[in-house]
């Protein structure tokens, strides 16, 4: 199986940005070649293909695969060094401050501490959800990650902490607990009492991104109850976070959601409690200096205060360390 090479380098992208390099780099990806080859390729000067082919092994992206001699001409035939290139950089605010990117699942507490530590650090959110939040973290897209899966054990997110970093030294902090349930209209005109409810016809739902713990216990919960989700209107319509949800009910676009009860009473909306769920963050331990002052503002009475006045936020476990 061919291979995909993941580039982080910021020159290196950069040069790739050239596309006349990037059509060198395409061709010989396909199949080796040599300066001549390419020249007549891309009816360009063998001199012309020369300067960009140094650039490329300058770059440690292209290599000679093989030299051939044909009486007195040497010719040397070139070959990318990946038969694929993932390009990621992360380009970040240039400040004294450090930015943090936090990569997951939607909290609107961890909303609220981004403004009291923006003296300190430049939290950025990315909301992909739970599941691809822990990937962006292991693979370098984020510092810090949130999460609420659980697992079919009965526990929340170290099954897939552990599974997903097996060689990494990681940290898991218990930010709370969140009661999560079902955000109705205000009045409830729907008259929906029951998770099966969901499925009437004349119901109009807004879902999770699929990868986050919302969307993951509502597909486990429809599993539960045998309800299909074709059933459910609006079943394919997706949001990344609670807030979102709750605003499309609000306006009357939609008439229901699972979610957060702090968004529904944000948003003046009903809301049916279904389960209480542990809220975590997860942090390489590579990451802890830039990282302190989050994890030492949810210690503080400052932080509690700020999840007593969010609906439906329990502090007693806020800033715990879960064992792994």
């Amino acid at each position: 199986m061919k291979t995909v090479q993941s580039i982080q380098s910021f020159e290196k992208i950069k040069l790739l940005a050239d596309s006349r390099r990037m059509d060198i780099l395409r061709l010989l990806m396909a199949a080796p070649a040599t300066l001549t080859q390419l020249a007549r390729t891309l009816k360009q000067s063998p001199a012309w293909v020369r300067h960009h082919i140094l650039a490329l092994e300058s770059a440690d992206l292209i290599e000679v695969s093989e030299t051939r001699r044909t009486g007195k001409v040497t010719e040397k035939f070139y070959r990318a060094k990946a038969d694929a290139l993932l390009l990621q950089e992360i380009v970040l605010p240039k400040s004294r401050k450090p930015s943090v990117i936090f990569s997951g699942s939607h909290d609107i507490a961890l909303e609220g501490a981004a403004e009291h530590l923006l003296k300190h650090v430049n939290l950025l959110s990315l909301p992909v959800g739970s599941l691809d939040g822990l990937v962006y973290l292991r693979q370098g897209l984020c510092q810090i990650s949130g999460s609420h899966l659980l697992d079919e054990s009965g526990e929340y997110n170290t099954p897939f902490v552990k599974h997903l970093f097996p060689d990494r030294d990681v940290e898991i902090v218990t930010l709370a607990y969140r009661t999560q349930g079902l955000i109705l209209a205000k009045g409830n005109p729907r008259r929906i009492k029951k998770m099966e409810d969901i499925a009437q016809p004349n119901v109009r739902f807004v879902n999770r991104n699929p990868g986050s713990g919302t969307r993951l216990w509502l597909d486990a919960e429809l599993h539960r109850l045998k309800i299909p989700a074709e059933k459910i209107t609006g079943y394919e319509k997706t949001v990344k976070t609670h807030s979102e949800a709750a605003s499309l009910i609000e306006t009357g676009r939609a008439d229901a959601s699972l979610g957060l009860q702090a968004a529904a009473h944000q948003h003046g909306l009903d809301f049916i409690p279904l389960f209480e769920e542990r809220y975590d963050l997860v942090l390489p331990r590579e990451q802890e200096q830039n990282l302190n002052p989050i994890l030492d503002y949810i210690q503080t009475a400052d932080f509690r205060n700020l999840l007593s006045s969010l609906t439906g936020y329990n502090t007693a476990h806020s800033g715990e360390q879960v064992a792994l």
